[in-house]
Formats: C-alpha cells, sequence, structure tokens
C-alpha cells in the first residue's frame, strides 16, 4: 500500500503542474484509501504535503515575477488565522463527517474546473486598474483557511478567484501568488491539527518529495498538453471521486448517498452547460 502511495504521489504533482493548481485534492482520498489512515490522520498529513509541494512550486513563479508578495502576505496570514482555528475545530468534528465535508469541496472543485478561467481572465484583462480590497482580502482569506483547514485541501480554485476579483492581480500573478498562499495557510492548518493528533512525518515527506518531482515534469508538459480539455477530463474525475466518498461514508443511508451523489453530477452538468452558453452568447 505504500508503493501504492508514493506512486500516486506522483498523480498529484503532475496535475498540480499541468493545471497550476487542484491535484492536491487527491491527497486525502491516497492516504485515506490506499494507506488506510483515518480522517484526521489523513487530514493534517495532507496540509503537510500540499504545504510543501505548493512552498516548492512557487519558487519558479516567483522567479517570474508572478507572486506579488504583499496580496499574498496580507491573504496568507489571514488564512493561517482560519486553518488554525480549522485545526483545532476538526478534533470536535467525527471523521466520517470531515470526509463528507471534504466530498463537498470536492464537488464544489470540480465545478470550477468544468467552468474553466476564461470568464475569470476575461474580468482581468477587461479591468487592469482593480484595487487592493484589503479588508475583503482579509475576510476572505479567514474563511478560506477555516474550509481548507478542515478538510486538507489546498483551496486553489477559491484562492484565484479571490485574488484576481478582490486582490487585483492578473491570472498569471494569481496562480503564482496562490500558491504561496496555500503553502502558509496549510503549515497553520497542520499546527492547528497537531495539538490533538500524531502523523507519520516520514511518510509525508516522501510523498511531499515525490509529489514535488511529479510537479516538475507536470510543468514542463504544461504547454503541451490542451489544458482546456484537462481541465475538464480532471473535473469530471473529481466528480467521480466524490461520488465514491460520498457513497463510502453513507453507505447505510443509501437514498441520501444516491441523492447527493446525482445532485453533485447534476450541479456540475449545470455549470458546464451554462458556461457554454455564455460563450455562444445564448441567454442561461
Amino acid at each position: 500500500m505504500l508503493l501504492a502511495a508514493y506512486l500516486l504521489s506522483v498523480l498529484v504533482g503532475l496535475s498540480l503542474g499541468l493545471l497550476g493548481g487542484g491535484g492536491a485534492i487527491l491527497t486525502v482520498p491516497i492516504l485515506t484509501y490506499v494507506v488506510g489512515l483515518d480522517a484526521k490522520e489523513a487530514i493534517p498529513m495532507s496540509l503537510l504535503i500540499v504545504g510543501i509541494t505548493s512552498l516548492a512550486s512557487s519558487i519558479s513563479h516567483a522567479r517570474a515575477g508572478r507572486v506579488q508578495w504583499r496580496t499574498g502576505y496580507l491573504f496568507g496570514a489571514a488564512g493561517m488565522v482560519g486553518a488554525f482555528g480549522g485545526g483545532n475545530l476538526a478534533h470536535f468534528i467525527p471523521g466520517n463527517v470531515l470526509l463528507l465535508m471534504f466530498a463537498g469541496m470536492m464537488g464544489a472543485a470540480a465545478i470550477a474546473m468544468l467552468r474553466g478561467r476564461r470568464n475569470l481572465a476575461a474580468v482581468a484583462d477587461a479591468t487592469p486598474d482593480r484595487k487592493l480590497h484589503p479588508v475583503a482580502v482579509l475576510a476572505q482569506g479567514a474563511v478560506v483557511g477555516l474550509i481548507t483547514s478542515l478538510v486538507g485541501a489546498g483551496g486553489g480554485f477559491m484562492i484565484v478567484p479571490t485574488l484576481v476579483l478582490v486582490g487585483g492581480l492578473s491570472m498569471h500573478a494569481a496562480v503564482g501568488t496562490s500558491l504561496l498562499v496555500i503553502a502558509m495557510q496549510s503549515f497553520a492548518g497542520l499546527a492547528g491539527h497537531l495539538g490533538h493528533v500524531s502523523i507519520d512525518w516520514k511518510l509525508g515527506g516522501g510523498m511531499a518529495v515525490i509529489a514535488i518531482a511529479g510537479s516538475v515534469v507536470g510543468s514542463k508538459l504544461a504547454g503541451k498538453v490542451p489544458q482546456a480539455q484537462l481541465r475538464r477530463g480532471f473535473g469530471w474525475f473529481l466528480v467521480a471521486m466524490a461520488t465514491l466518498v460520498l457513497a463510502k461514508q453513507a453507505p447505510l443511508a443509501w437514498p441520501v448517498t444516491v441523492g447527493l451523489c446525482a445532485s453533485v453530477v447534476v450541479v456540475a452538468s449545470t455549470a458546464v452547460m451554462m458556461t457554454r452558453r455564455r460563450r455562444e452568447g445564448v441567454p442561461a
């Protein structure tokens, strides 16, 4: 099982390098269903892996000038407060509930992937004089940090739009800066969790190193793979994974599970259709 976990860490890194985010959300299912960890152990270990991988991935963006330090530190500091609180709050929430929350996060990430970033990029290009709104950045940073710390995901699909719309950044700067933010809030969330749970540092560190190697390969392949098709394919994969997590966490209440799974698919499909209509100029 450990060998499988290490091999799957390559997939986490590859998706992170190819997509510029999103791949980290695969870490919790790998730790839970492949390694066999309890949710309350898997989530902090995921934060360790996500934090190290994001920090390493941010270096190349920083060298290219795509990290806005002031905005990143502002959002990240607020995210750290929320993440530390979320890490402590997780102690009082049952593991199966945390995994159900994670499935919801996966569904939201799937919708973001399926909708794509064209509309967001268009907003960034159309309004280049957007200004930083510090209060809004602090408030949203704290909320995002709280949520991602509870479920053990990076939350890049929430951070990037916030940095563009509220932080006033371009798309490229938002992607690079989001990696810095993810690293900051992941380590703070990990610190919150460590107050009531211990993790296997050797396993987490090993998976992080392998994920970093995968992200390097993924970043080199990024220009050779059609991004739109890749994001859609990964989005539907996340829909399937969210459905699997829901099914495993509510095996006795199968009508509720089926309903939730159907809802994930319906909402994701609706998001895709609405996006296509907007691109084609058809009223939604």
